[in-house]
């Protein structure tokens, strides 16, 4: 497994990295590219852009912005209501693990930005069939949520004809470098399937055995073509237009709009202020990331603060090494939400290891490091069988 020689991604990562002769991801050289953009001039563009999408009479909403309450989605509606001067409407799915601060911060948006909200809460119960069936089916108990952040506002969107969505930034390209950031992607059933929702949709989801119907799964089915194209959705990317930088947009929601961080550290991160809508997502959803890929938030948060230049590689090697292999502390709380013993757990997500990744030795899962040679980390809870592609000769 080879890593980027600039930021700390491994080359086996959870999305497509390419790299070139001198061995830099395509994440760092979009990364660089960005940094020589006048944003100014794109910040225009963007003006243009949405003029033909403002209500005229203002009888309608100009705009949709999905938020979760983090500090990114404050920065979005502070961009979008403070410099484009547009009146939005918020839309919220939620998952139901929200952590207290991370409530509060969600709750108060409507208050700081004069704005109305919707939050989605969909059946408690139904939630905790969703985490034990999709962390089953591919590893990912947060399944539910991907679905949910990039289905609902968009239903929201045909049932109010309001065309214009503003998201955050472009994730696949941030990461990754998908695409240049000449490229302006947007938002598609296309990207919500392949990549957001791991190429399974809502009728994957019914399950007789977990007693989940169709019924049950309304907020998760995409609206139709005939749906998108009468009412003109549009879904754009404000990091495509503003550059993106989340310790900056944690600044302007802590000291503009009283945004609060997590009040206790993570056990997989040494941000206090990511991710605090879920409280897994910073540890177990995480930690079957780490499972899968030998990687995990750590390394993602270094990659995105030496980019950014509040990092050296030599600090994100150490943050990688502190934090990635830690399994949390809030796997027992997950166990006993959804009722499963820790011991199936290991097993089921053992099953999802990367053979390009991990290999078993003397009972054990095994490696490479970042920072040189190999280290076992895990206990194998794999049978003989399931062993046999891990085995190296």
């Amino acid at each position: 497994m080879n890593y980027c020689s600039k930021c700390v991604y491994p080359s086996a990562s959870a999305f497509k990295l390419v790299f070139d002769e001198n061995g830099i991801c395509s994440g760092c050289r979009v990364h660089e590219q960005a940094k020589k953009l006048n944003w100014k001039e794109r910040e225009e563009k963007l003006k243009e852009l949405f003029e033909k999408y403002r209500s005229k009479d203002g009888k309608n909403y100009d705009c949709i912005v999905p938020v979760s309450g983090g500090k990114d989605s404050y920065y979005q509606v502070h961009y979008v209501t403070k410099v484009l001067g547009l009146k939005p409407l918020l839309v919220t799915y939620h998952g139901n693990n929200y952590l207290p601060e991370g409530e509060k911060n969600l709750a108060r948006m409507r208050e700081v930005f004069n704005v109305d909200h919707i939050i989605f809460k969909p059946s408690v119960e139904l939630l905790k069939k969703m985490n034990r069936l999709c962390f089953r089916k591919m590893g990912d108990m947060n399944w539910h949520a991907h679905c949910g952040i990039m289905t609902y506002p968009v239903q929201i969107a045909v049932q109010h004809k309001i065309p214009l969505i503003f998201w955050g930034e472009h994730g696949e390209l941030d990461l990754a470098g998908m695409y240049s950031m000449n490229d302006f992607p947007e938002m598609s059933a296309r990207q919500r399937l392949e990549h957001a929702l791991r190429g399974f949709d809502w009728y994957d989801m019914i399950d007789e055995k977990e007693g989940i119907r169709e019924q049950d799964l309304l907020w998760a089915k995409y609206p139709s073509n005939e749906d998108l194209e009468s009412t003109g959705v549009r879904g754009i990317y404000l990091g495509l237009y503003s550059y993106w930088d989340a310790n900056n947009n944690y600044k302007i929601a802590k000291e503009l709009y009283g945004w609060e961080e997590a009040r206790e550290p993570f056990d997989r991160t040494y941000r206090m202020f990511s991710n605090i809508d879920d409280m897994h997502e910073n540890g177990i959803h995480d930690y079957l990331k780490y499972i899968k890929f030998g990687y995990g938030r750590a390394t993602d948060h270094s990659c995105k603060d030496i980019r950014g230049g509040h990092m050296t590689r030599e600090q994100g090697i150490e943050m990688v090494k502190k934090y990635d292999h830690v399994k949390p502390r809030d796997l027992k709380r997950w166990l006993e939400y959804v009722g499963m013993t820790e011991e199936e757990f290991d097993h089921i997500a053992d099953t999802f290891r990367d053979p390009r990744v991990w290999w078993i030795k003397d009972g054990k899962w095994w490696k490479e490091n970042i920072w040189g040679g190999s280290s076992a980390f895990e206990d194998v809870h794999l049978s003989a069988e399931e062993q046999k592609k891990y085995i190296r000769n």
